[in-house]
């Protein structure tokens, strides 16, 4: 029997050991708190000295802490595609093959998108008669096929991509933001961002709470994903927390005010008295900027940042909380995967995931029940189409490694064969650290004793992932300016379509990072 199918079969059965019974025959709510660029060092519970997320970390006071909990990816959107399908980018397909181990993600001129045959969490929880809204960020592809509200979600606010801007709606037109399957304005000119200061979050807050309290109160079990895009640069925050933060940019600014989202939203919860039922993961999308300095966030003692495969690229915060099923306080040991978030969902939900693919998430209700302290199980760190590292147990092996030759995603940070500006393959000499006793990666081990301990763990799983992987067709590969947000459907009710090339331009994307 493959390790794959040994790992999935003992879940299984821990899971049937101790698996959920609901009284009422009502699966759990799901909320799914998704922030954007926040890395793992910014939050106090995992150790920041702002101390600035004082919900947050309560949050993780009454829950379960993981300390080692990981994107898919180490940009946005193949880590969102990965958290919606319980599956790797490389699977589902969002990744680019244009050039070798770059990462790509879904700006305006994308053509692609998440792919049909994806199914997706919204699409599989509404077989137990889940109601679903994202609010906030989607950036899984804006052409009308790929919008949340085709792929399974009841409910869209917010914006098919991210916030970059202000453009001129001449060469770039403004993202658009979005009510259900409808335009209803811009960035920057209908929804302001002016310098950083914005009230998006606070729509944000205001639509999640309203969003609970009609399913709260029509007793239907719901699917809420939270993705507010503050964090991202450039950094937003309201009146409120303008210049509140001690960290002295608007990047703390907007850490301070998705915080008091996450207070809002988890008293709702309470008020509503439906917080027994309800599962909550907060998380982040991937590892804050290094390069944008103090107007990007801390990834702590962990190795590099957004972009990279090291530890500060891809392990983020991560906590569970659920009321009378999670004990409070508990900082587990499992290592814990954003796409675990699916498998357990749908599990809890008693729907059956489909059989004719991969899922590459486990089911934690075993660990976050307390029936198990930890299930083993590897972690896979892709950049675009390259496998660059494992984790098995304490050990991670790094196959490629680089830190990027123009952007320097590791500033100030120098591990010597580690930290490489240029794509190095060391598949054959693999480098290895002990993250329990290294999580930043300082210390490399190449040889002796530790190193084929190390080894041998990781091979037999790293030579079946290989062995078996069917790759995605890769969704991320062409570019055209044609297909930018020129005119998205509901454009024409305010008066607020724009001409963009009335003939296609498709080509290659150019991703250089």
């Amino acid at each position: 029997m493959k390790l794959q199918q040994i790992l999935q079969l003992v879940v299984l059965v821990v899971g049937l050991a101790s698996g959920f019974v609901n009284n009422d025959d009502k699966p759990p709510n799901i909320v799914i708190m998704y922030m954007d660029d926040m890395g793992w060092g910014d939050i106090g519970a995992n150790g920041n000295w702002a101390k600035e997320t004082p919900n947050i970390d309560r949050m993780a006071a009454e829950g379960m802490l993981f300390p080692s909990f990981y994107s898919a990816a180490p940009i946005c959107s193949p880590s969102r595609a990965s958290l919606m399908t319980g599956r790797l980018p490389i699977r589902n397909g969002f990744y680019s093959t244009n050039r070798h181990g770059v990462n790509a993600y879904t700006p305006q001129t994308i053509v692609g998108g998440i792919k049909e045959t994806e199914n997706l969490m919204p699409e599989l929880l509404k077989e137990a008669g889940y109601k679903s809204k994202i609010i906030g960020k989607w950036h899984l592809g804006h052409r009308p096929d790929y919008l949340p509200l085709n792929r399974g979600f009841d409910e869209f606010f917010g914006s098919s991509n991210c916030h970059f801007g202000p453009y001129d709606d001449v060469k770039t037109p403004n993202a658009p933001v979005y009510k259900d399957d409808r335009m209803i304005g811009r960035y920057y000119t209908n929804f302001t961002i002016d310098k950083g200061l914005s009230n998006l979050t606070q729509m944000f807050i205001k639509e999640a709470t309203d969003f609970i309290e009609i399913q709260a109160k029509q007793g239907n079990p719901f699917l809420l994903y939270w993705t507010p895009d503050a964090n991202h640069q450039p950094a937003y925050a309201s009146e409120m927390f303008w210049g509140k933060s001690i960290r002295d940019s608007r990047y703390g600014d907007s850490v301070m005010e998705v915080d008091y989202g996450v207070g809002v939203l988890l008293a709702k919860l309470r008020q509503l008295n439906v917080h027994e039922n309800t599962l909550v993961f907060f998380s982040s999308d991937n590892g804050a900027e290094g390069i944008a300095g103090k107007n990007g966030g801390s990834n702590g003692p962990l190795l590099c940042g957004k972009q990279t495969t090291f530890e500060g690229g891809m392990r983020e915060p991560g906590i569970a909380w659920w009321p009378g099923t999670i004990k409070p306080g508990v900082v587990t040991p499992q290592v814990g995967t954003t796409m675990d978030i699916l498998v357990t969902a749908v599990k809890l939900a008693g729907v059956e995931l489909p059989g004719d693919r991969v899922y590459d998430g486990i089911d934690l209700f075993p660990v976050l029940s307390g029936k198990v302290d930890r299930v083993e199980r590897p972690v896979w760190y892709y950049r675009g189409n390259e496998l660059f590292a494992a984790r098995v147990g304490k050990y991670k092996a790094h196959l490629w490694t680089w830190s990027h030759q123009h952007y320097n995603f590791c500033p100030g940070e120098y591990v010597k064969d580690v930290t490489t500006p240029n794509q190095v393959n060391r598949t054959s000499d693999p480098i290895v650290f002990d993250l329990d006793n290294d999580p930043g990666e300082k210390y490399p081990i190449t040889k002796g004793k530790t190193f084929k301990e190390a080894m041998a763990l990781i091979n037999p799983f790293l030579e079946e992932h290989r062995n078996t992987m069917v790759k995605g067709e890769p969704s991320l590969n062409y570019c055209d300016t044609m297909v930018m947000n020129w005119a998205p459907k509901g454009c024409e009710e305010i008066d607020y379509c724009l001409q963009g090339p009335t003939t296609s331009h498709i080509k290659l994307c150019g991703w250089d990072h």
